[in-house]
């Protein structure tokens, strides 16, 4: 495992739960009165990422729904990667304007993702085609999955660099609707309740978040506001608080675990093999709670203590597992 992690793949920050809707299947409950946290909060979460990170996905929430917020945290990405990292913004398309894509190209954002093509949301994809003559009136180009990531385009001039967009939705099978037991979509009975749909193994779990020898597995962890965790959906504890602590030293805390090297391998069901929880023990209760995310809540809510990484003494946990 990696002792060094200022060198990272990707993070995924989901910098304010502020939205201009209030979507059924919102996996972080946003929506009007969606929880925000302060630019000072931000500046210091930005202080805290690796210093060789290669990529940020910027989320919400709705991103312009805090546009004063997000052309700030723009600006510092800006100053303290030289213009050379690769940012990704993820939004829903309803505030976009000629004069903000605008505003955004020359404050560094390279791709494009509009996150609201299905039936969960508003507009429901409604401002597709002319969302699409926007970016191509700006020279961006329609790419249906992420570029690989390159810096030498953004070295060389930032404001000719290749640009990008593209277009996503949840699904029965993918994403919110019908997957994460999380928010909104929790509380609406949109989750999928298929305890053997293992999406920690897959790309925005926790698999490779540590790192991964398959280069087709995306070394990535989220930052849920303040909360650093392993996967998008997070963990019920975070493993820390970027506000206060270095990102690289809580991975390098968390890759020491069995339990957290398991998350790293996908392997939900084998999380607690290393305290005496088979990976049978673990499929049995998955499919009991109804899908891996609560599996995974009663692990650390009842069985591991994720800050002292230590099994959690509780009377509430048995070898059985009768909880």
């Amino acid at each position: 495992m990696k002792s060094n992690f200022e060198e990272y793949y990707c993070i995924y920050w989901v910098f304010t739960q502020l939205c201009n809707d209030h979507c059924d299947h919102c996996y972080n409950s946003s929506g009007p009165q969606g929880t925000r946290i302060s630019e000072a909060d931000c500046m210091a979460i930005i202080g805290n990422l690796p210093t060789g990170l290669k990529q940020i996905i910027l989320s919400g929430g709705e991103p312009l729904a805090d546009k004063k917020l997000l052309y700030a945290i723009l600006d510092e990405l800006a100053r303290k990667y030289d213009n050379k990292l690769f940012i990704t913004l993820q939004f829903n398309g309803d505030l976009l304007n000629t004069k903000v894509l605008q505003t955004l190209i020359e404050k560094g954002v390279d791709r494009y993702s509009i996150a609201s093509i299905d039936r969960y949301h508003k507009k429901q994809g409604a401002r597709k085609e002319e969302l699409s003559e926007l970016f191509k009136s700006k020279g961006i180009e329609f790419v249906e999955d992420q570029p690989k990531i390159t810096t030498e385009a953004k070295e060389n001039d930032i404001l000719s660099r290749p640009l990008s967009y593209g277009f996503f939705g949840a699904t029965e099978d993918m994403w919110l609707g019908g997957n994460w037991a999380r928010g909104r979509a929790l509380e609406k009975d949109l989750w999928k309740k298929d305890g053997t749909h293992n999406f920690c193994a897959i790309h925005s779990g926790a698999r490779g978040f540590l790192g991964h020898e398959s280069k087709d597995v995306m070394q990535e962890l989220s930052i849920q506001l303040w909360k650093i965790n392993p996967c998008c959906p997070g963990t019920k504890v975070p493993m820390g608080d970027a506000r206060k602590e270095k990102v690289s030293e809580v991975l390098q805390r968390m890759s020491k675990h069995e339990v957290m090297q398991k998350l790293n391998q996908g392997d939900i069901y084998g999380v607690g093999e290393s305290i005496g929880i088979s990976a049978k023990e673990g499929l049995e209760r998955a499919i009991a709670t109804g899908n891996v995310c609560l599996w995974c809540d009663e692990f650390f809510g009842n069985c591991y203590d994720m800050k002292k990484q230590k099994v959690k003494e509780s009377k509430v946990y048995t070898r059985k597992l009768n909880i």
